[in-house]
């Protein structure tokens, strides 16, 4: 017994120690440039673990449609397919049941074109076994789905010899073994990968879930979930069997919680699944497991259990990130949270910061509600007030997402809240075109707003390559690259009228991109630097970043006219052109930025 306490007490030491050891937010995180993976979307790189019927079962819409197949890569968005037309559905309805291929293979194969970018971070949205294709509906969180992986059938197998409420019984399957190889190689090109933690629902294929199911109140999993009533059998012909979905929505069974978040039996099993991947092979160094964790719809949990939850990830690795989705406060009057209260020390390093993207909306891209550059610094000045300086340097700054129209289509679709009336289905007006030129370069100017501001600028597969597209499932396009000839987009969901656009990869964008990331990685001013609004008026924008010897001076015309302007005296290297500009005489040309060093 003595030996119990003592190595209890040695423990509680070592888990206090390592708390207070951790940084308040990893000092990588701080240089960081995301790029988001929506994994069945962005490569096909084995075309023999493609989908097939047998995935879907038990997904939406619990049926799978006469010739069904996975969906040609290179197809026209809108273009329904042989079997898509023999449903009732219309393309909202049936693209939840499409199935691109994309996989494991795909990401490692594009590896190198990442590192050639400049990413030095990835975002995985859901990767573990699910039958549909976002996986926010989990089967299990301890396995990757068997389709990103190279043997489907086998994975099944494997599952199948497994008590998944065990971790003592748990194997790794082969597209276990391949995300861990994936990790390998991102982390010998120096970038940190983070995957989506999904803890606040299951899907109805999960495991416990399932077992509920099956043995209604006499499953021993019957207290994880909100069930309502249980199924009667003295009533054979009905199923009374009712529980609560995430949302109303019954493919999504909310996990209960308590004051406290959710309940000790869910939450021990969370907490043996954040082990399982951010140290695999359990030997106490971290550096073969994932670097953190992005948290879904995290401010419907209580924050206590964000808490206990930073706690067993740092106890792992004292340098994991963890981010959370804190968003929409109330979604219909476009009112945002103030995350504030998630990143007090002792919950979340960060959150996405949607809130740096509405501001940068409402003074780049919109035009009839458009904000001056004093209502964009006022804006800016807020959220900098709102959290701790270390917690700015990790905001994930993104423009978009796999819940938002996409940049290129915000720049099309300007003057409506961010997030709202974003598709055609949401909105018949809505334009589902690409940008003209007019657009790419205010997308180009959105773009290095992003890379001299504070906060880790994040980008959306595909946004490099000018990818567009709307709200879910518009947002969720397959990757465009450039070794792939696409189809022209010409179709329309509602067989309205629309201008076509050709798809293929930009490579001019994807040169800017390129530009702009490497001017951000080339100084710490950029990423580590304190910033100072000096000049404020209309559409023109100065602002400073400074950190130890360096400085310097982003001037920023958000109109489509030339301005004029002044920032001192003398001549400067400006970064992006290279060349030297007379700071006391500047030119600005419409949505151009300059850098003066």
């Amino acid at each position: 017994m003595k030996k119990i306490l003592l190595i209890t007490l040695i423990l509680s030491s070592f888990c206090a120690f390592a708390q207070k050891s951790a940084p308040r937010v990893p000092e990588w995180a701080k240089e960081a440039v995301w790029y988001q993976i929506f994994p069945e979307r962005f490569a096909n790189g084995d075309k023999s673990n493609d989908p097939q019927p047998k995935d879907l079962e038990g997904g939406w819409p619990y049926f799978i449609p006469e010739g069904w197949q996975n969906h040609p890569w290179e197809s026209d968005w809108y273009k329904q397919q042989p079997w898509e037309k023999k449903t009732d559905f219309d393309f909202y309805r049936n693209a939840g049941l499409r199935r691109y291929g994309g996989d494991l293979q795909g990401v490692i194969d594009k590896l190198d074109y990442l590192q050639d970018l400049g990413i030095t971070a990835i975002y995985f949205n859901p990767v573990f076994e699910s039958p549909s294709l976002h996986k926010y509906d989990a089967t299990m969180y301890h396995h990757i789905d068997n389709n990103f992986g190279p043997d489907p059938a086998g994975d099944r197998k494997i599952w199948e010899s497994e008590n998944p409420a065990d971790p003592s019984t748990w194997k790794w399957t082969s597209a276990d073994k391949l995300f861990l190889n994936l990790l390998k190689e991102a982390h010998k090109r120096g970038m940190k990968v983070i995957i989506d933690g999904v803890f606040n629902h299951v899907g109805n294929t999960f495991w416990a879930f399932k077992d509920v199911i099956k043995n209604q109140d006499k499953s021993e999993y019957k207290d994880w979930f909100y069930i309502k009533k249980f199924d009667d059998p003295a009533t054979p012909d009905v199923n009374e069997f009712d529980y609560e979905g995430w949302y109303g929505v019954k493919d999504l069974p909310e996990i209960k919680e308590d004051e406290n978040g959710l309940i000790d039996a869910p939450a021990a099993h969370i907490k043996d699944i954040i082990k399982r991947w951010m140290d695999p092979n359990n030997d106490g160094d971290p550096s073969d497991g994932i670097d953190g964790w992005r948290l879904d719809v995290a401010e419907m949990v209580e924050l206590g259990f964000w808490k206990k939850f930073r706690t067993w990830v740092k106890e792992i690795n004292p340098n994991a990130y963890t981010t959370g989705e804190v968003w929409w406060e109330d979604w219909k009057v476009n009112k945002m949270f103030n995350a504030a209260p998630w990143l007090q020390g002792d919950a979340f390093d960060a959150v996405m910061n949607y809130r740096f993207a509405r501001a940068v909306k409402n003074f780049v891209i919109d035009q009839k509600t458009k904000i001056d550059a004093q209502a964009f610094a006022d804006t800016m000045k807020n959220v900098y007030r709102d959290y701790h300086p270390e917690n700015h340097a990790v905001m994930m700054n993104l423009m978009g997402s796999h819940d938002t129209e996409r940049l290129a289509s915000l720049i099309v679709n300007p003057d409506f809240w961010l997030d709202h009336n974003a598709n055609p289905a949401q909105r018949k007006e809505f334009d589902p075109a690409a940008p003209d030129a007019k657009g790419r370069e205010i997308q180009r100017l959105v773009l290095a707003m992003q890379m001299t501001m504070p906060g880790a600028p994040m980008i959306y597969y595909g946004d490099e390559a000018g990818m567009w597209g709307g709200d879910d499932p518009d947002d969720r396009k397959p990757m465009v690259w450039p070794e792939i000839k696409y189809e022209t987009e010409t179709a329309h969901p509602f067989g309205l009228k629309r201008k076509t656009s050709e798809v293929k990869f930009n490579k001019n964008l994807f040169d800017w991109y390129k530009k702009l990331i490497a001017i951000r990685k080339s100084d710490k001013a950029f990423s580590l630097g304190s910033i100072d609004f000096v000049k404020t008026k209309g559409t023109l924008l100065v602002f400073t970043r400074n950190y130890k010897n360096s400085k310097y001076t982003i001037v920023v015309n958000s109109s489509d006219k030339e301005v004029k302007t002044s920032v001192g005296k003398g001549m400067k290297k400006e970064l992006i052109s290279g060349k030297k500009v007379d700071s006391g005489s500047l030119a600005l040309l419409p949505h151009q930025m300059m850098i003066l060093q």
